[in-house]
């Protein structure tokens, strides 16, 4: 199984990732994080701090000489505008009554963990909640997951995602998906594989910057090369499509995720829902020998299992809570009404946040990949897969001599 848990504030001195349970001998380095903290800071209509911060992974422990052994991996990632906020964010006491106060934070945000988490733990600084609630701790997690991703992609897994709608402008289906996927979405300033809804997005981006305001949107996420039969129907808990989705409903700001055809699968018959399953006559290699899809609705999962085609999922984002024209609000000190408080932000982070749900589908993946075939090296995990498929592979041509 796969573990990983983050620390670090928005504006502190650094993010931490730790990610356990990866076997020994998987080739990664520096490099392999980077690209993704790259990918998760790009995006039309993200705010100055991008300016600022230029990610970088520093890896503390858990690889020597280009690779993993074994044990926890730890990632380091230094926030550069620590140096503007310093005396806000000290760890340390401010027992010198010269000291100037700190900015405080009393007017809660509509839609933030601000009012909610001051009012938990007692805080008179909802700074205390916002610094960790802020999607500024989605790079550590952008981070585990590429370890994770580098795992998958030893096994023949690509994960990618693309926008497929921002600002209430809705991009085109294409006829198929690029492979690889991130390759031409990369290519879109807003993940988009749609020229024309680009345009209309980044309109859309540029209208609600001028008026103070945000937008939210949806992105898919499709992993590619998964096997049949991770994740299981046995018991509640171990169904991947509930890991999966509760992975990605924890993202700051998404409100909803739909694995393949999602919501619209209720409005269908039975008969023009589900994916037919029919024989394969091809002997080419495949996830799946003997049975082939023609479509994938459910999205790559029934039963809570993988079912050997590519897993789908939707997020829906809610537009950013942090408004330059601010929504009414109170004060914590006062009880009075007032605006609430506004702080830096993007105007959407549609495209990042496909990224990080990337990293989150990434995360999971590996880990029900360990659950499956167990290994405590990369070798021993890779013969474990090559024996499951080779039985696989015998139930089919033992159809052959039926």
């Amino acid at each position: 199984m796969i573990r990983f848990t983050t620390a670090g504030e928005s504006h502190g001195q650094a993010l931490v990732a730790i990610v356990e349970g990866l076997p020994a001998g998987l080739p990664l380095t520096a490099a392999d994080v980077d690209a993704d903290l790259a990918r998760r800071m790009q995006g039309y209509g993200r705010g100055a701090r991008m300016k600022i911060e230029a990610d970088r992974a520093e890896i503390l422990s858990g690889v020597r000489a280009g690779q993993t052994l074994g044990s926890p991996i730890a990632l380091l990632i230094q926030n550069r505008d620590w140096a503007n906020w310093e005396d806000v964010m000290s760890p340390g006491a401010v027992d010198d009554p010269s000291h100037p106060p700190r900015r405080r934070l009393t007017r809660p945000r509509p839609g933030h963990a601000d009012l909610a988490g001051a009012l938990k733990y007692d805080r008179s600084d909802a700074r205390d909640i916002l610094e960790r609630a802020s999607a500024r701790e989605t790079a550590a997690r952008v981070a585990a997951g590429a370890v994770c991703r580098r795992l998958l992609a030893e096994l023949g897994v690509e994960v990618g995602s693309h926008v497929v709608a921002l600002g209430g402008v809705t991009a085109a289906a294409p006829a198929a998906l690029p492979v690889p996927l991130n390759a031409a979405a990369d290519r879109s300033p807003v993940r988009c594989l749609d020229a024309a809804a680009e345009r209309e997005m980044m309109a859309r981006i540029d209208a609600a910057k001028d008026a103070g305001d945000t937008l939210g949107g949806i992105a898919e996420v499709v992993a590619r090369g998964v096997v049949v039969g991770l994740g299981s129907h046995v018991s509640w808990d171990r169904k991947l499509d509930g890991r999966l989705a509760a992975a990605l409903m924890s993202i700051p700001a998404v409100k909803s995720v739909g694995i393949g055809l999602g919501e619209a699968l209720a409005a269908l018959k039975g008969s023009e829902a589900h994916d037919a399953i029919y024989p394969d006559a091809t002997e080419e290699p495949s996830v799946t020998p003997g049975f082939v899809r023609r479509t994938n609705r459910a999205g790559g999962l029934e039963g809570g299992m993988t079912n050997g085609q590519p897993i789908v999922a939707r997020v829906a984002k809610k537009p950013i809570s942090t408004l330059m024209t601010p929504l009414p609000s109170v004060d914590l000190d006062t009880g009075a009404a007032a605006q609430a408080q506004s702080e830096r932000s993007d105007v959407t982070a549609v495209p990042a946040m496909a990224v990080i749900a990337e990293a989150m589908v990434a995360i999971v993946l590996a880990g029900a990949y360990l659950e499956k075939f167990g290994g405590d090296s990369l070798d021993e995990l890779r013969r474990n897969r090559e024996g499951y498929l080779a039985r696989l592979a015998e139930r089919r041509a033992g159809w052959k001599r039926v």
